[in-house]
C-alpha cells in the first residue's frame, strides 16, 4: 500500500487542479464545454478556462471554440510509467497465445484508483463501442478485471474504497448496491475467478482470473473479453476459464523468474 503523501507546504494546488481538468475527460465524455469541466473539476468558469487554455497552449487540449478535447500528446504523460513496466512485455507474447487459443480478445489490467487500467492487450475485433487501447481506463467495479483486484484488496483498503465510490450504472445490470458488490467480492475471492456478464455494457461478457506476484500478493488481473450471443455464461466457464487460469500461472511463473515488476499502480 502506497503511504499517504504529506499535502502541507509541498502541495501545489494549481498543479492538483490542472490535472483534475485532464482526468475530468473519459471515454464516456471525450468532449466537455468549458462549463462541464467547471462542474466536473468543482472550478469555477473563470480558473477552468485558465487550466483548459494553457493546456491547450501546451498541446495537450484542443478546442474548437467551444468543445475541448485531449489530444494524442497528452498519451506522453503515461508513456513513460507504461513504457518502464515489465508487466506488459511478459504478458503480451502469453496474451497471444491465449487469443489464438480462445479466438476472442485478452486484455491485462492493474488499479489505479477507482478504475482499472489496461497495460497490455491482445484483440480479435472490436466488440465494445469504445475501442480500449493501452492505458484505457473503466470504472473498476463494473469490469471482471476491476472486480478481481477490488477482491483481493486489504480489508482496510476494501472498506474505504466501499465507502467513498460512487458505482454508476453503465449498463441495466450494472451492480450499484455497495452490499451486493462486497457480497460479489466476497464470491469471487472464494471461487479465484470474476464473470461480469453485461455489466459494463450490454453484449459484453468477461471472465477475469488474478496474477500474483512471488509474495501471494495480487497485482495484475488478466480476461478474456466476449460478445455475449456467441458465449454463454455456461460456455465461458468450461472453455474460457481452464486456458485463461493457465494463461496467468505461465505469466506469474515469467515474472517470477525474472524478478520482473508486475507494475501495480496506487489504489488510492
Amino acid at each position: 500500500m502506497v503511504e499517504p503523501v504529506d499535502r502541507g507546504s509541498d502541495h501545489v494546488q494549481s498543479l492538483a487542479r490542472g490535472l483534475s481538468v485532464i482526468k475530468a475527460f473519459s471515454a464516456t465524455s471525450p468532449e466537455l464545454t468549458l462549463s462541464e469541466v467547471a462542474r466536473a473539476t468543482d472550478l469555477t468558469r473563470a480558473a477552468a478556462r485558465r487550466f483548459l487554455l494553457t493546456l491547450v497552449d501546451l498541446g495537450y487540449v484542443r478546442t474548437d471554440g467551444r468543445l475541448f478535447a485531449l489530444s494524442p500528446r497528452v498519451l506522453e504523460l503515461g508513456y513513460a510509467y507504461l513504457s518502464s513496466l515489465s508487466l506488459p512485455e511478459v504478458a503480451e507474447p502469453h496474451l497471444e497465445r491465449l487469443v489464438a487459443e480462445v479466438h476472442e480478445s485478452a486484455s491485462v489490467a492493474v488499479l489505479d484508483g477507482e478504475d482499472v487500467v489496461y497495460v497490455a492487450r491482445v484483440a480479435t475485433g472490436r466488440i465494445m463501442r469504445v475501442t480500449i487501447n493501452i492505458g484505457t481506463r473503466f470504472p473498476a467495479h463494473c469490469t471482471s478485471m476491476g472486480r478481481v483486484l477490488l477482491a483481493w484488496l486489504p480489508p482496510d483498503d476494501l472498506d474505504a474504497y466501499l465507502g467513498h465510490v460512487e458505482l454508476r450504472r453503465l449498463a441495466p445490470k450494472t451492480i450499484t448496491s455497495p452490499t451486493a458488490l462486497r457480497a460479489e467480492l466476497d464470491r469471487i475471492r472464494s471461487q479465484g475467478w470474476a464473470m461480469v456478464d453485461q455489466e459494463l455494457e450490454e453484449g459484453l461478457r468477461s471472465i477475469a482470473v488474478p496474477v500474483r506476484e512471488r509474495s501471494g500478493r495480487v497485482t495484475a488481473a488478466i480476461n478474456i473479453s466476449s460478445h455475449a450471443s456467441r458465449t454463454t455464461a455456461e460456455s465461458a466457464r468450461r472453455d474460457l476459464l481452464p486456458p485463461l487460469l493457465a494463461t496467468a500461472a505461465r505469466v506469474e511463473a515469467d515474472l517470477h523468474a525474472t524478478g520482473a515488476r508486475s507494475g501495480v499502480l496506487s489504489h488510492r
